[in-house]
């Protein structure tokens, strides 16, 4: 009598294992791509430009010389976003500005170095006689109700556009402190920053 084996059972077990093993394997490595995609808490945004917004966004209306922009930024990312500078079409040029105390103890405005620092998840208000986004010389008249397109370029060089309504305003008469006052005395009012 002959007997024969068959071992067909044992192959397909082989097969099944092989199956279990690679599809062990495949999960492990679509896991680990899809943690490196999403990252964590600690992966930092695409761009700092892409999680600040601004709200209330306002322009001091002014025929020429100087006027300002205000507004509160806000960061949603968990990283700080850092505002190095800023154009518009309607001035030849735009400074980040704070409020200080010169060395004569007066209040005067002057470029802020480092830029603006918006925290992770919190905001930093732009406002008359505190930081601001400075016109230093208007090009085209900027009357109440116009709209004004201001850029703002971030640390990581990414940019965001924004745009904001002129309105007239009688405050911000703070003293500008330029960059070429060496005796700290040349000091521009803020009165001409165009008509009241």
């Amino acid at each position: 009598m002959t007997t024969s084996i068959t071992t067909r059972p044992a192959t397909r077990r082989l097969g099944i294992r092989r199956t279990k093993t690679m599809a062990t394997a495949l999960v492990a490595v679509v896991a680990a791509v899809t943690l490196t995609a999403c990252g964590g808490s600690d992966a930092a945004p695409a761009t700092q430009a892409s999680t600040v917004t601004i709200e209330n966004p306002w322009v001091k209306e002014a025929d020429s010389g100087m006027t300002a922009a205000f507004g509160t930024l806000r960061n949603a990312s968990d990283h700080q976003a850092v505002i190095v500078s800023a154009t518009s079409s309607s001035t030849s040029s735009m400074e980040l500005h704070e409020m200080a105390t010169n060395d004569e103890g007066e209040m005067v405005m002057r470029p802020m170095k480092g830029g603006f620092v918006i925290p992770a998840g919190g905001t930093h208000k732009l406002d008359p006689g505190s930081d601001h986004l400075m016109f230093m010389d208007v090009t085209t008249p900027i009357k109440a109700g116009d709209t004004v397109t201001v850029t703002l370029t971030f640390a990581d060089k990414s940019t965001m556009k924004f745009t904001a309504p002129a309105r007239t305003f009688s405050g911000a008469k703070e003293n500008y402190e330029g960059h070429d006052d060496m005796d700290g005395h040349d000091h521009m009012d803020m009165d001409d920053m165009g008509h009241e």
